[in-house]
């Protein structure tokens, strides 16, 4: 079994967050998805509409994931791959070569991002419609 892991924030569910998910399952058998903790994203100084337990209850219902754990600081991306059996790392392509530490362990692949989506561009929409009912 091919095991893949990937990290993020998943703030915001998007169409983009979708087509990584599903490319990031597609190079494997097996999608573990670290998600940021609400701590890990407090000392990032992000704050996510949704909490930690409310996007890991979004991500277990997409059916490209299989595993959610909690990401809790920069440094255990090592310790993850490895006690996880995680043949493959993938991160979106804005993050290129940040991970590159990690091709002693395992195999590192940043996939293009979705064009014209961004969780912080739907955020700034929503916020601007804050009124529009949907």
């Amino acid at each position: 079994m091919k095991r893949v892991i990937t990290y993020g924030t998943y703030d915001v569910l998007h169409y983009g967050h979708i087509n990584l998910l599903k490319r990031a399952k597609a190079l494997g058998d097996y999608l573990i998805v670290a998600l940021s903790s609400d701590e890990f994203n407090a000392i990032k100084n992000k704050k996510s509409y949704y909490t930690y337990e409310q996007r890991k209850a979004i991500l277990e219902a997409c059916r490209y994931v299989d595993l959610v754990i909690p990401e809790n600081d920069w440094e255990q991306k090592i310790s993850d791959v490895q006690k996880y059996q995680a043949d493959i790392f993938v991160m979106g392509d804005d993050w290129e070569g940040k991970f590159d530490f990690l091709k002693d362990y395992c195999e590192v692949i940043y996939l293009p991002r979705t064009p014209d989506v961004s969780s912080t561009q739907t955020k700034k929409y929503l916020k601007g419609n804050k009124n529009a009912q949907g």
